[in-house]
């Protein structure tokens, strides 16, 4: 019987050896050579034989196969990609689709910003794997908890700080602080004044504070938002206190980067403690904070 891995399980298996070989304080990781020894080693007839930089004008990395009639694979990023966070997470991305989908897609996967920036599982199954592979691979959650334990206020500063450290995106890495904050707060990624997409915490989630922006028509950011107040940034960054009313419900701190790199703005928003709750269809009103916010009330 063929025993299939999960994201997380070939994560943890290419930790361990890792942890082992390297011990656990060895970060960023390589993920080039990591790819090439592992996959030579585990699939010996079958491995990435190349990991390279190319013209990618419309993508931001790939995994192919090699031409007809020889063995293995090749990952290709985008070399012209400035962010060196954004190129690590873009080739653990496609080793993950290497080690999780290569037989069911033998052509290979080209994968643009969208599919590797975003990877909450509403996006996509096969991308959404890939990305929690990568996520889980570069930033492993024991190791993330000691930078930042989950009880701890979080801002994009020290957030920044475990990007660097993990050799990531900001993005990646409040993601990955946002799938196991005990903390209510909303990663908000914005452009031209509206909602891309949103993820929150589970405590956020669960006390209702939370963007549907996989459903309905677009979301307007409020007119006191960060993004659409340049005014109030520093070299892009800034922070405001924004009272109940205003984002959601409930008061609300915004920090605001505006990421050029990726054309939009990130806006971490934090809010006080709150008990979990269960929306409610009464609690949905057709006034302005509703149809922006699309959310139940946040106490």
């Amino acid at each position: 019987m063929t025993q299939v891995f999960t994201p997380e399980r070939w994560a943890f298996e290419i930790t361990h050896l890792l942890n082992v070989v390297l011990g656990a304080d060895r970060f960023p990781i390589d993920v080039a050579q990591v790819a090439l020894e592992f996959s030579r080693n585990r699939f010996a007839s079958d491995p990435i034989v190349m990991v390279k930089g190319d013209n990618l004008p419309t993508f931001d990395g790939a995994l192919y196969p090699a031409p007809k009639g020889r063995p293995g694979w090749g990952i290709i990023y985008n070399n012209a990609i400035s962010s060196k966070g954004r190129i690590n997470f873009t080739l653990a991305h496609e080793f993950g689709h290497y080690l999780l989908h290569r037989l069911a897609y033998p052509n290979g996967f080209e994968c643009g910003p969208q599919q590797i920036v975003r990877w909450d599982s509403e996006y996509g199954q096969v991308e959404h794997q890939a990305n929690v592979f990568a996520a889980t691979l570069l930033m492993p959650l024991d190791d993330f908890r000691r930078q930042i334990s989950a009880k701890a206020k979080v801002d994009l500063a020290m957030l920044k700080g475990c990007a660097e450290r993990y050799g990531v995106s900001l993005i990646a890495a409040v993601l990955r602080w946002l799938s196991y904050t005990e903390r209510r707060a909303i990663l908000v990624v914005s452009r031209d004044g509206y909602v891309l997409w949103a993820r929150s915490s589970e405590p956020a989630w669960k006390s209702g504070a939370y963007f549907k922006t996989s459903t309905g028509g677009p979301i307007e950011l409020p007119a006191a938002a960060l993004p659409l107040n340049p005014q109030f940034l520093v070299d892009g960054r800034g922070e405001r206190d924004h009272p109940a009313g205003v984002w959601l419900r409930a008061p609300v701190h915004e920090t605001t980067l505006l990421a050029e790199q990726y054309d939009f703005s990130l806006s971490l928003l934090a809010l006080d403690d709150a008990p979990p709750r269960q929306l409610e269809e009464a609690d949905v009103e057709e006034d302005t904070v509703d149809r922006f916010a699309r959310t139940s009330r946040a106490k």
